[in-house]
């Protein structure tokens, strides 16, 4: 099997940079509309707050690079239940970019074709992006940086324009703005509103945590300073320069496309048409951005076993075709569910990502109290983890209070999901369950009652005959009990080995083995294992046991490592964290 050709900095940054750029072709209207004439501040604080998360993602990630963003550092801080919920709602986010920024580029195209059908062009777009990210992420990129560089010389000549058009003009319109009344009837309000709304216009900030494996050494970092760069730039600059050139009233009457609208103001008809061909094209590409990220978080999920096994499947370009194509079909239920209206979407999209980004900061909270010793290249310190989280929040309760429905219809996807997540967790009780169940039944329908009882016994022996692997270097009984309390809680097995790894001359410790002993009766339902062999810890000893004993590396642990650890926990492939 070939390597995968690794992302390089610009590929990986307009993947996700589509998406959070694409923000700018309705964000300003949106912070406009409750935050008036400072919505441009609205929008600074906004970056403010995501400079913040730069180096929480830095942190986190950097000491922790793996596909899955949040499900990521809490899988390796904490249970698979709460990186599970970590995991839905970033899945619910990415469902939710995809068809509304579909249907939002299908809306623009349909103000150049009048006669073109939305939902089938919605639903053609999806499947095009289906196609592309079959083929492999490499086809996927040259696409999404064609677009993201189209994007950002477009994005330049609307702002070029219309300043040349205020040097040309009077100021009257922006004098006129700033002395109208501010929203809400104070400016704290404003802002606060205006903040809270504004924020959606950094969703897809967390979309490179979720393929930084496929990224080259050193790029995740450029991609966040990168995208933060377009946003904080972009953003407040076209919300200053839509008040400086348009009364709010027509922002407003034009909200839905009202950087196409300010460039026909500013530079005529061309220039209006442009912005709408730029805003399908970008919009198309948050789509990319929804499968690509998608892909590789349900794709951690799997080899996790909290998603079946046939995710896993790959075609001859090494994508996973069955994860994408799933998250096609359910992307299509939506799309049809709502008939093309995008507004109870909304609901979970805002929920959603700005949740995954407080169990990020959460995440890196984690991080610091359990795994201080494990290198990383950046630091986010206390007080900037706390104001980064407290910012998400203000805005998580900021958007609820501005539509309160829309926790209703986010919990209405929430729910089901998870509960199906928790089915996957739990599904040995469950099958114990149906056991008990199908025993119940042996006297009234014996044949039936014995081929149940047969097949749920070959799931449950299959589901728990998957061994998994513990390095030790001598850990006292305490952090072993730690370690087994762990995989009754997390993983299904009835198999543990535990590895000690010996110098030349090195003997292992008796008080070890009588520890393990003591382990092996306390847990009467794992039989444990002890190995003690030559051999050095690193990515060639892994990748060879693995192979020997037949066990993916993602259900081999460690303890954390120290400072001095030589490798990088990526160069592991996949090695957990439990202790």
């Amino acid at each position: 099997m070939s390597e995968h050709k690794k992302l390089t900095e610009l590929e990986a940054t307009a993947i996700c940079g589509n998406d959070i750029s694409s923000s700018c072709l309705y964000v300003s209207a949106l912070a406009i509309a409750y935050a008036g004439q400072y919505a441009f501040v609205a929008l600074l604080i906004v970056a403010a707050v995501l400079f913040l998360f730069r180096k929480i993602y830095g942190e986190v990630v950097g000491a922790l690079p793996l596909n899955g963003g949040a499900y990521n550092v809490l899988l390796n801080t904490t249970s698979k239940r709460n990186a599970a919920m970590a995991a839905c709602l970033t899945i619910l986010s990415y469902m939710a970019t995809a068809v509304i920024s579909a249907a939002e580029a299908m809306h623009y195209l349909h103000t150049l074709w009048a006669g073109f059908n939305i939902n089938l062009g919605t639903l053609g777009l999806l499947g095009l992006f289906l196609a592309l990210t079959i083929l492999g992420i490499s086809e996927s990129a040259k696409v999404a940086v064609a677009i993201f560089l189209t994007h950002l010389v477009s994005l330049t000549v609307l702002v070029g324009t219309v300043i040349w058009f205020l040097f040309t003009h009077d100021l009257s319109t922006l004098s006129l703005n700033f002395s109208a009344p501010i929203p809400g009837g104070s400016l704290v309000t404003a802002l606060f509103f205006g903040f809270s709304a504004a924020m959606l216009g950094i969703s897809g900030f967390e979309s490179s945590a979720n393929f930084v494996e496929e990224q080259a050494p050193g790029v995740f970092a450029k991609t966040l300073r990168n995208m933060w760069i377009v946003v904080s730039f972009f953003n407040p600059v076209i919300a200053f320069l839509a008040i400086a050139a348009l009364p709010i009233i027509q922002v407003e009457e034009h909200a839905e496309t009202v950087l196409s609208y300010l460039g026909t103001v500013a530079g005529g008809q061309w220039l209006g048409t442009l912005i709408s061909v730029d805003a399908v094209a970008v919009l198309s590409g948050a789509v990319l951005t929804s499968f690509v990220g998608v892909s590789g978080l349900m794709k951690r999920m799997a080899l996790d076993r909290i998603l079946p096994q046939f995710f896993l499947k790959e075609n001859a370009r090494q994508s996973n075709y069955v994860i994408l194509i799933t998250f096609f079909l359910l992307c299509t239920s939506v799309l049809f569910i709502t008939n093309g209206d995008i507004k109870p979407l909304a609901g979970v999209y805002t929920i959603s990502f700005l949740s995954v980004m407080a169990l990020f900061a959460i995440g890196n909270f984690l991080l610091k109290s359990k795994r201080p010793n494990l290198p990383r290249p950046v630091y986010a310190g206390i007080l900037t983890v706390t104001v980064a989280l407290i910012g998400v929040l203000v805005a998580l309760y900021g958007n609820v209070q501005l539509n309160p429905k829309f926790l209703i219809v986010f919990l209405q996807y929430f729910l089901p999901s998870m509960a199906i997540v928790y089915i996957m967790l739990n599904r040995a009780s469950i099958l114990e369950l149906i056991l008990v169940a199908a025993k119940s039944f042996a006297d009234k329908y014996p044949g039936v009652s014995r081929f149940s009882r047969l097949q749920v016994q070959k799931a449950t022996r299959e589901l728990h005959q998957q061994e998994f692997v513990f390095f030790t270097k001598g850990d006292n009984v305490s952090n072993l009990n730690k370690v087994m309390a762990y995989v009754v809680e997390n993983e299904f097995t009835n198999r543990l080995k535990i590895v000690t790894l010996l110098r030349e001359g090195e003997t292992y410790s008796q008080e070890l083995v009588k520890d393990i002993e003591v382990l092996d009766r306390a847990y009467e339902e794992i039989r444990i294992d002890f190995v003690a062999m030559p051999g050095h810890f690193g990515p060639e000893l892994i990748d060879r046991l693995s192979a020997e004993w037949k066990v993916p590396k993602n259900f081999m642990f460690i303890g954390s490592p120290g400072d001095r650890f030589p490798y990088q926990i990526s160069e592991l492939g996949g090695v957990r964290l439990i202790i």
